[in-house]
């Protein structure tokens, strides 16, 4: 197992994707979609997406895999993992404070976290699901991944050949990475400072509430 590589693994996976012909893209959903759940590096598929089909038949494809895939990933999270993580914070009033925070402000939190680098995408998807956050909210939020979706299967449509895809070699935007940078950066501040502030009201109506 010490030599598993699953960029690699990724990148063959898209050859193999790219033999299909008109089939190949209800297989990248698919695969998109396991990756996800499987906590594999799906950057790989959002860069390789650009040169299988193009920006924006490539943001599409990757905008269904992303969504489906962090939705059973956060179903997982919720009804598989939730009561084992509860039972671990059951003593933990900040944390409780901060889930009833999050839960009364799902959407825009999680609409801020995708549009963040800052947040692992796939390990987040896990996370919310032991949040109060509403499926609803949860969903909808995911429209957060799509300005970064777009830019990133553009990047990876620079490189008009699988082999160039995650290598030093392949040609980028700079242009368009310090605007990914830059967008990044104020998302993970907004969501920072925008989490921290309802946490502490959460704790403070806690507080009133036990006087």
């Amino acid at each position: 197992m010490s030599d598993f590589n699953p960029q690699a693994l990724l990148k063959d996976i898209l050859v193999w994707i790219e033999s299909l012909g008109s089939i190949g893209a209800i297989a990248f959903i698919g695969i998109y979609i396991v990756s996800t759940v499987a906590f594999l590096p799906a950057f790989i598929l959002t860069l390789g997406s650009g040169v299988l089909f193009g920006v924006w038949l490539g943001s599409i494809y990757v905008f269904i895999g992303a969504t489906v895939g962090s939705i059973l990933a956060f179903l997982v999270g919720r009804y598989l993992a939730r009561d084992w993580v509860a039972k671990k914070i059951a003593d933990n009033d900040q944390f409780r404070a901060i889930d009833r925070a999050v839960g009364k402000e799902g959407l825009k939190i999680v609409l801020l976290t995708r549009l963040s680098p800052a947040f692992p995408f796939n390990l987040l998807n896990y996370a919310f699901g032991v949040t109060g956050v509403s499926v609803k909210d949860y969903v909808i939020g995911s429209i957060g991944m799509i300005p970064g979706t777009i830019m990133f299967v553009y990047i990876g449509s620079l490189a008009g050949n699988l082999a160039l895809i995650g290598t030093d070699a392949q040609p980028t935007n700079p242009t368009l990475q310090w605007t990914i940078r830059i967008v990044g950066l104020i998302a993970t501040v907004a969501v920072t400072v925008y989490v921290t502030r309802l946490a502490k009201q959460a704790l403070a109506e806690s507080v009133n509430g036990e006087w």
